[in-house]
C-alpha cells in the first residue's frame, strides 16, 4: 500500500538521511575554508578551524632582555621587563611556563625558578618577569623562556588584502576581474544564440528539423578534449589567436549544445495554444520569441546560465589552451591558484583565502537563481 499514489512512502526517512549527509559533505568543507580563510598561519597549525571560535593554547619561546639592561639593586644585579614587549608578540595569559624546552609547563605564573648559571627568574601571568643574580650577569642576548599562553579568538583580513589589493605576482585581484571578463560573455553569448535556435526547433516547421534535433542530442556526448587543438589551429589560421574572443567563442560552441537541448526541451512543452493565438493577432515570430517565450522560458535560461557560469568560472583547460599566454596578463583564477600551490604550499591561510575567494561567486549566483533550477531541469520531461 505504501506504493499507492497520495500515501507516504516507508523509505522517506532514508531519503531525509541521505540529504543531510549530502548537505553535511558539502557544507563542512565550505565553512572551513571560510573560516580559515580569516585565520593567520599560527593560528591554522596550532588548531583546527572547528576551535576558532573558542581560546586556545600556544607554545611560544622569548627571551628576557640582553644583560646590558641589569640594574644593581644592593647585592644583587635585576633585569625586568615584560616578555611579551621585548619580542614585539601581542600579550596573552601565561597558564605555564618553563626555562627548558624538555618541560615547558614546569611552572605556574607566580613561580620563582632557578637558572642554569644560577639567576633566579619570576613570571607572572601577563607576561612581566624579574631575573636577578648575585653577580653580574654577561652575554649578548637574553635568557629563553618558555610559556604557553592562552590566546583569545583573533581574526583578520590580512589574507584578503594580500590577496586581492597587493601587487606582488600572487595577488588574485587581477585574475579575479580576468575570470570576470571571460565568463560573463561567455554565459550571455551561448544563451542568446541557443534561444532563438530552441525557438526554431520547438515551433517551426522547416526540413531537417528533426535531424537537426537528433545532431544536438549527439553532440551533447564528444568529449570537447577533441576539439581543443582543431579549434585552436583554426583560431591562429584566421587570426584570432590566444585571447579574450578566442576563449569566448570556445565557450560558446562547447556550451550551445547542452542550451539548445534544455531549452528546446522547455519551449516545446509550453502551451500551443498561446502561439497559436498570438499567429492569428498577426504577431510575427520574432514577436512571439521576445515577448511570449522569452518570458515564460525563464526558469529554464536560469537554469542553463547557472551550468554555464559553473562551468566557466572553474574552468582551467580551456582558459590554457585559448586564454592564458605567456606574459600571465590573462591568467584566470583556477590558473593562479595553481600556481599557488607550487610557490606558497605550506601557506594554508593563503590557499584558504584563494580557494573561498574562488568559490564566492558561483556560490552567490547559485543561491540567487537555484529556485529556478528544478524547473528548468525537468522540462519535457513529464506532460
Amino acid at each position: 500500500m505504501d506504493t499507492i499514489a497520495g500515501t507516504k512512502s516507508s523509505l522517506t526517512w532514508a531519503v531525509h538521511i541521505s540529504v543531510v549527509l549530502l548537505v553535511a559533505l558539502w557544507l563542512f568543507p565550505t565553512v572551513g575554508l571560510l573560516v580559515s580563510s580569516f585565520r593567520t598561519a599560527d593560528q591554522i597549525s596550532g588548531s583546527g578551524w572547528w576551535k576558532a571560535l573558542v581560546p586556545t593554547e600556544q607554545s611560544l619561546t622569548l627571551r628576557t632582555a640582553a644583560p646590558s639592561e641589569q640594574v644593581q639593586e644592593g647585592a644583587l644585579f635585576v633585569i625586568e621587563g615584560n616578555l611579551y614587549a621585548q619580542e614585539g608578540v601581542a600579550p596573552a595569559p601565561i597558564s605555564a611556563w618553563g626555562t627548558n624546552a624538555r618541560d615547558v609547563a614546569a611552572y605556574r605564573p607566580g613561580d620563582t625558578a632557578e637558572m642554569r648559571g644560577g639567576e633566579r627568574i619570576t613570571v607572572m601571568e601577563n607576561g612581566d618577569y624579574r631575573l636577578e643574580s648575585q653577580v653580574e650577569m654577561a652575554g649578548r642576548r637574553g635568557e629563553r623562556v618558555f610559556v604557553t599562553a592562552t590566546t583569545p579568538p583573533e581574526f583578520t583580513l590580512d589574507n584578503y588584502r594580500y590577496l586581492l589589493f597587493s601587487n606582488s605576482a600572487e595577488g588574485m585581484g587581477k585574475a579575479f576581474f580576468n575570470t570576470l571578463t571571460v565568463t560573463i560573455p561567455a554565459t550571455i553569448i551561448p544563451i542568446v544564440v541557443a534561444a532563438f535556435a530552441a525557438y526554431a526547433l520547438a515551433w517551426m516547421d522547416f526540413p531537417g528539423r528533426a535531424l537537426l534535433i537528433a545532431f544536438v542530442v549527439g553532440l551533447l556526448v564528444v568529449p570537447l578534449q577533441l576539439a581543443l587543438i582543431p579549434l585552436l589551429k583554426l583560431h591562429l589560421n584566421i587570426g584570432i589567436g590566444k585571447g579574450y574572443l578566442g576563449v569566448w567563442l570556445a565557450h560558446t560552441g562547447f556550451g550551445l549544445p547542452l542550451a539548445v537541448y534544455l531549452l528546446r526541451n522547455y519551449m516545446v512543452g509550453l502551451p500551443r495554444d498561446i502561439i497559436e493565438n498570438a499567429r492569428v493577432d498577426g504577431a510575427t515570430e520574432f514577436q512571439i520569441f521576445t515577448k511570449i517565450i522569452l518570458p515564460l522560458s525563464f526558469p529554464a535560461l536560469a537554469s542553463f546560465a547557472i551550468f554555464q557560469f559553473l562551468w566557466t568560472w572553474n574552468d582551467l583547460l580551456v582558459a590554457k589552451v585559448f586564454l592564458i599566454d605567456a606574459t600571465g596578463q590573462t591568467t584566470v583564477m583556477t590558473n593562479q591558484i595553481v600556481e599557488l600551490l607550487g610557490t606558497r604550499g605550506g601557506n594554508w591561510e593563503i590557499l584558504a583565502t584563494a580557494a573561498f575567494v574562488s568559490i564566492a561567486v558561483p556560490l552567490a549566483v547559485f543561491f540567487a537563481m537555484q529556485r529556478y533550477l528544478v524547473r528548468g531541469l525537468l522540462a519535457g520531461s513529464v506532460k
